[in-house]
């Protein structure tokens, strides 16, 4: 079983920036892949970014390429999302996921993950 847990969530102006946090727990190859993924009101959960926590190679969508990174901090078992230049288009609930394995080409796909933090709120002001 994995248990996570998002944080920094907020509301921020567009062109801002805010780092979201998601605290992992248990067992610990049942996250060897972690994800962001984001969900907008009447929209359908959209991947965002994603990585292997292996070998820490990346994956984003192209609506965030460029403005968003994902890291983590295998210390404190912990991934973060950079998120820079937010744009109104980003409000949305963020949840972390993990999974045991991903394909790669499957990487940002919400299907795929198992385990789903509780979400944390984004709002972007215009």
């Amino acid at each position: 079983q994995v248990h996570l847990v998002e944080s920094g969530g907020g509301s921020v102006q567009a062109g801002g920036s805010l780092r979201l946090s998601c605290a992992a727990s248990g067992y610990i190859y049942s996250r060897n892949c972690m994800g962001w993924f984001r969900q907008a009101p009447g929209k359908e959960r959209e991947g965002v970014a994603a990585i292997y926590t292996g070998s820490s190679r990346t994956y984003y969508s192209d609506s965030v390429k460029g403005r968003f990174t994902i890291s983590q901090d295998n210390a404190k078992n912990t991934v973060f999302l950079q998120m820079n230049s937010l744009k109104p288009e980003d409000t949305a609930t963020y949840y972390c996921a993990a999974a045991e394995w991903v394909d790669t080409e499957r990487m940002l796909g919400s299907g795929e993950y198992k385990f789903w933090g509780q979400g944390t709120q984004v709002t972007v002001s215009s």
